[in-house]
C-alpha cells in the first residue's frame, strides 16, 4: 500500500508457493493517477521478489504492462 495526501494506492497479490506470487490487481485512485504511484508499487514488488527469491506472475494488466516496459525486470517475472 502507498499513501499520499490521504489517498491510498495498493497492489494485491496471492502467494501461490514460496517461489511464486501472482500479482492480481493494482488499484490507484483518480487523485493519484499520473503521479507514479502504480509504478512505485510494482517497483517495490520487483525489489521484494529479487530480495526474497520469488518470481511474479503478472495477472494484473498494469503489472504486465510495466513488465513489458521494463525488460531489466525480466529476472523477477515468470511468464
Amino acid at each position: 500500500m502507498l499513501i499520499s495526501d490521504g489517498h491510498e494506492a495498493d497492489l494485491t497479490y496471492s502467494v501461490l508457493s514460496p517461489q511464486t506470487v501472482i500479482a492480481d490487481h493494482t488499484g490507484v485512485p483518480d487523485e493519484l493517477r499520473g503521479t507514479g504511484a502504480g509504478l512505485a508499487l510494482v517497483t517495490r514488488l520487483v525489489e521484494d521478489a529479487r530480495a526474497e527469491g520469488f518470481r511474479i506472475v503478472p495477472l494484473c494488466p498494469f503489472v504486465n504492462a510495466q513488465r513489458r516496459r521494463h525488460p531489466e525486470w525480466a529476472d523477477a517475472f515468470n511468464v
